[in-house]
């Protein structure tokens, strides 16, 4: 099996637009199965393509870290279509190592996509998964977490990512 390594804040590839899935195709199903392989051993909870350098709109979301097979969703361009009420809570993600902050999410939505058989998808999703769901998304929009936040905070923690990066090269 295909193994990639998570990229990191400042990498091109997670600040652009991901293309549209035109074509379920084996290589696509293979970075989905890659993903979900990369999730739980990272340990997290999901995963964007673009954070392994793929820029397709595809993502995983699994709240049991592997666990249960069920929790698993894997979804090939996902759609948002109504957000909900509000739920400010701490977020963190796996191309921004060691960073946690609290971002303002909506606390139920309701999102479609296609599944990897080209199943068209739609569910609601509350708390803890929506929050996953929407943070997913925007890695497909080209948002991180980060850019949720304040100028003045995105700032400190921009500057302070970029020192970490200065000092692991």
């Amino acid at each position: 099996m295909e193994y990639r390594e998570i990229i990191k804040y400042g990498h091109p590839t997670l600040h652009k637009r991901a293309s549209e899935i035109e074509n379920i195709d084996k290589k696509i199903v293979q970075t989905a199965q890659n993903m979900v392989q990369i999730m739980h051993s990272a340990p997290g909870i999901g995963l964007a393509a673009p954070q392994i350098n793929q820029s397709v709109r595809l993502i995983a979301v699994d709240l049991s870290v592997g666990e249960r097979k069920e929790d698993l969703t894997i979804l090939v361009n996902p759609v948002i279509l109504r957000k909900e009420g509000e739920d400010i809570s701490e977020e963190g993600c796996l191309s921004v190592p060691q960073i946690e902050e609290k971002v303002k999410r909506p606390f139920h939505i309701q999102i479609k996509g296609v599944d990897l058989e080209g199943k068209e998808k739609m569910f609601e999703a509350e708390g803890l998964k929506a929050r996953v769901f929407c943070h997913e998304v925007d890695h497909l929009d080209g948002k991180l977490f980060i850019d949720h936040l304040s100028p003045l905070k995105k700032n400190l923690i921009r500057k302070k990512l970029l020192k970490r990066m200065e000092n692991e090269q």
